[in-house]
């Protein structure tokens, strides 16, 4: 790993943008990035080398980034969460539900013993995909309103959920290490509150905005590498201390300055390295020597947008519930831990992918038809 390469995977993280560039086309920026790692790692050119130590502790940095801010975007604090809870979380559940049997027969049918795993995957939704896609068709309403927390309680469930089911023999030690950083992340939520609330996180602040020094990125940063530290001690995997710190930062209420310091940190280096990483990661020649995972990778994402899509028989709109079954966190969490923890089989990794692009090109589809047939909230511009 040396500056030549860091300069490689700066230009490669430049596709994610070009390939987003058309508006109309609604492609997420990780679907270039990941497409770059493919090309440039081991599966076609040969070079990023995702086995690189250096290379994979700071895509593990990334990882980490990822989730704290698709964590900090769930909206916590929202009013439309608080309209429409009750009926977002009854179809999270019967999600759920109807994930169970689905999974089961999937991983029956390709003997690969994943159903816990398999229904985790198609009961998730991602937050940090479906809000700002929401953002941008500028959609309104009732059916909104109860998709935000749908999507939130997909999302915060199937995060917490994954460690403990992709490595079922060991799930006792990933609950008692998952409780001990829920209870790490809930005292750093109660000591911010009380800065929040006694005005020194604001005269913080105003220090930090006169004399440029940035004291709330170096603060959260060292938290978040704190909980990571925590889950790495406790067998727990990095993905959930930084969605758990996420978390904390949206109840509490994430300043403007610090979500932009946030992002251009995250969004302009260390998470397109991580995208960049994971898809050197995918070895799709697997795929090739074991063609059955492609159709397991379209049946998982079918299977995906099918059981989103059936809440219409809830009363939420067709287009709405195979919007909310867009994935991106979790099927990248899975195939990340599985390709570090090596219980998946070769060409699994890959299909979990596949399976996410499959429900993200349907939610796109999906997008814009809501665009058309529900009320958008349309900007007043200056006559």
């Amino acid at each position: 790993m040396d500056f030549a390469t860091l300069a490689m995977i700066s230009l490669a993280a430049l596709i994610g943008p070009l390939l987003a560039l058309p508006q109309r086309w609604h492609v997420p920026v990780v679907v270039g990035e990941l497409t770059a790692g493919v090309v440039l790692g081991p599966s076609s050119v040969g070079y990023l080398r995702p086995g690189n130590g250096t290379f994979a502790f700071l895509a593990d940095i990334g990882f980490a980034l990822v989730m704290f801010v698709a964590g900090s975007h769930v909206p916590v604090r929202d009013p439309g969460m608080r309209a429409g809870l009750r009926i977002g979380a009854l179809r999270a559940l019967f999600v759920a539900v109807l994930a169970v049997p689905l999974a089961l027969g999937i991983a029956a049918l390709f003997g690969t013993g994943h159903a816990a795993l398999y229904t985790v995957l198609l009961a998730s939704s991602s937050a940090a995909l479906i809000l700002p896609m929401l953002d941008s068709l500028r959609l309104q309403g009732r059916p909104v309103l109860e998709l935000l927390p749908q999507v939130a309680f997909s999302d915060t469930a199937c995060i917490v959920a994954l460690p403990l089911v992709i490595e079922t023999q060991r799930a006792g030690r990933a609950a008692l290490g998952a409780l001990a950083l829920t209870a790490c992340a809930a005292v750093c939520f109660v000591v911010l509150r009380h800065f929040e609330r006694t005005g020194r996180r604001r005269r913080l602040h105003r220090l930090s905005q006169n004399r440029k020094w940035a004291l709330e990125l170096r603060i959260s940063l060292t938290i978040v590498f704190a909980l990571a530290a925590v889950a790495v001690r406790t067998h727990v995997s990095i993905m959930l201390a930084g969605f758990c710190f996420g978390l904390v930062v949206a109840a509490i209420g994430e300043p403007r300055r610090l979500a932009r310091q946030l992002f251009a940190v995250t969004e302009g280096f260390f998470g397109p390295l991580f995208f960049l990483w994971l898809g050197a990661s995918l070895d799709l020649s697997q795929l090739g020597r074991h063609p059955s995972f492609i159709l397991l990778g379209l049946l998982l994402g079918t299977a995906a947008v099918a059981i989103h899509a059936a809440m219409r028989l809830t009363g939420q709109p067709t287009s709405l519930g195979t919007l909310s079954a867009a994935q991106l966190g979790v099927p990248v969490a899975a195939a990340t831990l599985g390709s570090q923890l090596h219980v998946l089989k070769p060409g699994e990794a890959a299909a979990l992918m596949l399976a996410a692009l499959v429900t993200i090109g349907a939610a796109v589809g999906a997008g814009i038809l809501a665009a058309r047939a529900l009320p958008t909230n349309v900007p007043a511009t200056n006559q």
